[in-house]
């Protein structure tokens, strides 16, 4: 296998036709057959997979390169995800336009090079995949979360989500409740992930203002939940899964599939088992 076809099975099983703005492969590898796979994957984990003997090394965070200077573009897919919701055009394109021009200067401003340097120096393949896999795990976590009815509490909701996927079970974080009561009925529930990163309090906001009644995030700023909490108090509800067992949720399909190819694949740096 190659980096090009590892790149492909990702957007095959995303459904995505073209390689999103925040993955890239950035040293490009043929005849792969032993795959290193971290969700932080950088220049020391790059020296140690070449000690190892490991033939490529896949990262699920952008690390440079193209995956960080056009990071900002899949922060857009908020915007489809906000307009299939129900939240107007007009209103989901003005919540995200200041932070995707904020993230656009902030990526101009780093060393976009180092890691992909590296793994030049080392002639260690090297891709990152991120948006396709975190899609891939919205979807099954929107599946889990339309097995339920709208009058099913939040506290059974992260129950329900917990016994779903092993990533949760086996996680050291908790799947939490920042805004709302766990008494709560989930109502109108979205699933807010495969976006960049979470939208925080102005996303939420757009959500809760247009008939959304649940927000599900993978990870949110304390600062943003406490704004959302003095804004609808216990009316709505955001409940956080964790950023690592998230990523997890959606990378370990596309691990199995590698490993159904007879590809040999060691995961770490943060992948939890199912």
């Amino acid at each position: 296998m190659n980096t090009e076809q590892l790149m492909d099975l990702a957007l095959e099983m995303a459904g995505l036709d073209a390689i999103p703005g925040d993955s890239a492969i950035h040293h490009p590898g043929t005849d792969i057959a032993r795959v290193l796979f971290g969700i932080d994957l950088k220049a020391p984990e790059l020296a140690l997979a070449k000690e190892l003997g490991f033939d490529c090394a896949i990262s699920h965070h952008p690390i440079g390169g193209p995956s960080t200077l056009n990071f900002h573009q899949v922060l857009e897919r908020h915007i489809d995800q906000m307009k299939r919701a129900g939240v107007p055009d007009d209103v989901a394109e003005q919540t995200m336009r200041n932070t995707i021009e904020d993230r656009r200067v902030l990526s101009s401003m780093t060393n976009y090079d180092h890691d992909p340097s590296v793994a030049k120096l080392l002639d260690m393949p090297y891709l990152n995949i991120h948006t396709p896999l975190d899609e891939i795990g919205r979807r099954r976590m929107a599946e889990a979360v339309a097995e339920l009815a709208p009058t099913t509490s939040v506290a059974e909701l992260m129950t329900h989500l917990r016994q779903s996927f092993g990533e949760f079970r086996n996680a050291a974080t908790e799947i939490e409740q920042r805004v709302g009561l766990s008494t709560n009925p989930i109502g109108q529930a979205v699933v807010s992930h495969g976006a960049g990163t979470n939208g925080g309090y102005p996303v939420a906001k757009a959500y809760f203002d247009h008939g959304i009644d649940t927000v599900i995030y993978i990870h949110c700023r304390p600062g943003d939940a406490k704004r959302l909490v003095e804004e609808y108090g216990e009316t709505r509800n955001l409940v956080v899964t964790g950023h690592i067992a998230s990523d997890s949720v959606g990378i370990n399909p596309y691990v199995n599939r590698l490993r159904e190819l007879e590809l040999s694949v060691t995961t770490f740096s943060g992948i939890i088992p199912a």
